[in-house]
């Protein structure tokens, strides 16, 4: 299986190259679109801020590639975010997989959300043998909001979609190759979508 981890210069991406090679999967590392293109899976990671790393996948191109493939693609944190429609971070237009907003979280707990809290309504392939209320890791000040592509929720300050799909796009807010087992579990799924 080729699996390609979308290196754009956004990316927790070292964390996620171990996590699958505990999985047995060597993860390539490219920003070359035809590599990107001619992968079984890809993985869109994202760590930072999202104006920014906006501009990154406009520098190479790769914003008009992402919404295009047909494959599995995996969205993670800042990954997923940008892959909807618009984000409250710098005011950024996102890549329009997702028909959901991203918005900031308000000041009534702290920001950013740091640490473990459960996912919930669990409705995709992605979370077989995932139980429901399964905690996650997460890292985040932003959140997307609840829409029809959800296939999973989290509470924090608000109810938020913490997982999303459409057709061959999945997203999940939380970092699962920080997650232990259950983390583990949703990277093996997708894997064998």
């Amino acid at each position: 299986m080729k699996l390609v981890i979308i290196d754009y210069g956004a990316g927790n991406i070292k964390s996620i190259q171990f996590a699958f090679k505990r999985l047995g999967v060597n993860a390539i590392l490219s920003c070359n679109p035809e590599e990107i293109r001619g992968a079984d899976k890809v993985i869109f990671p994202g760590v930072g801020e999202a104006s920014s790393a906006m501009a990154k996948l406009k520098e190479s191109g790769l914003d008009k590639v992402i919404p295009t493939l047909a494959q599995p693609v995996l969205g993670i944190c800042l990954g997923m975010q940008l892959m909807c429609t618009a984000t409250e971070e710098g005011k950024t237009q996102g890549l329009n997989i997702f028909n959901t907003t991203v918005k900031r979280f308000s000041n009534e707990r702290k920001v950013p959300q740091m640490g473990w809290n459960r996912i919930m309504n669990l409705k995709s392939e992605l979370f077989k043998g995932v139980a429901e209320n399964e905690y996650m890791y997460s890292v985040h000040s932003y959140y997307a909001e609840n829409t029809i592509a959800s296939i999973a929720s989290t509470n924090y300050i608000t109810t938020y979609a913490s997982a999303l799909k459409k057709d061959n796009f999945y997203g999940v807010q939380f970092h699962p190759e920080k997650s232990g087992k259950a983390g583990a579990r949703i990277l093996q799924n997708f894997l064998n979508l």
